[in-house]
């Protein structure tokens, strides 16, 4: 009978537990050319409408109180009524820094028309700063999302996802990596649609 060493056995699963974490946070396969491109998952929000009197009033996006990445409050009252873009990462997600130039650059083209706001999770602040700093995001406001209360908020389950929120308060939120057209498509066909 052949014997098993346990410190293999630990090993062994331990490095499948890391692989399979690491695999969570990296591109998928590419498809093969024949095959049609997988669409992105969304969720579709709309704030519940309240009565008070005679008059429905849509209720605003999901209220949160951060501190931002600099140290200052934010609230989601100071946005309301504003066209958003929410950027969801986390400071060792290897997809998120792949795809933070391209929403740097997304940032300056809607500059004075959709705010783009990164919401970081998952981490320490010091490497939320290092990221930032790294990837050239930090001219860009982002909260702090500690205990991932903002993330559950719109639905994230995973990062990156990006949420689009409309003036109005009603939201889209995308699970994964955009393609710069597909970002621009969602920024037009929601933020900034009339």
């Amino acid at each position: 009978m052949m014997k098993t060493d346990p410190r293999s056995f630990t090993a062994a699963a331990t490095a499948l537990v890391a692989a399979l974490g690491l695999a969570a946070c990296s591109a998928p396969e590419p498809e093969p050319e024949s095959a049609p491109e997988p669409e992105a998952s969304t969720v579709e929000q709309t704030r519940p409408e309240t009565e008070t009197g005679s008059e429905t009033v849509e209720s605003a996006l999901p209220a949160f109180d951060a501190q931002t990445l600099d140290g200052q409050g934010l609230a989601s009252t100071a946005l309301a009524g504003e066209p958003l873009v929410l950027w969801f990462w986390a400071p060792w997600c290897s997809v998120c820094r792949g795809e933070a130039s391209g929403i740097a650059e997304a940032a300056e083209r809607y500059d004075g028309q959709v705010d783009f706001i990164g919401v970081a999770g998952l981490g320490e602040v010091q490497d939320m700063h290092a990221f930032t700093t790294d990837t050239g995001t930090d001219h860009m406001t982002h909260i702090v999302d500690e205990d991932g209360t903002i993330w559950s908020d719109f639905g994230v389950v995973g990062q990156p996802a990006f949420a689009f929120v409309n003036p109005d308060g009603t939201f889209e939120t995308v699970a994964g990596t955009l393609t710069e057209d597909d970002l621009d498509a969602h920024v037009n066909a929601g933020p900034l649609a009339e």
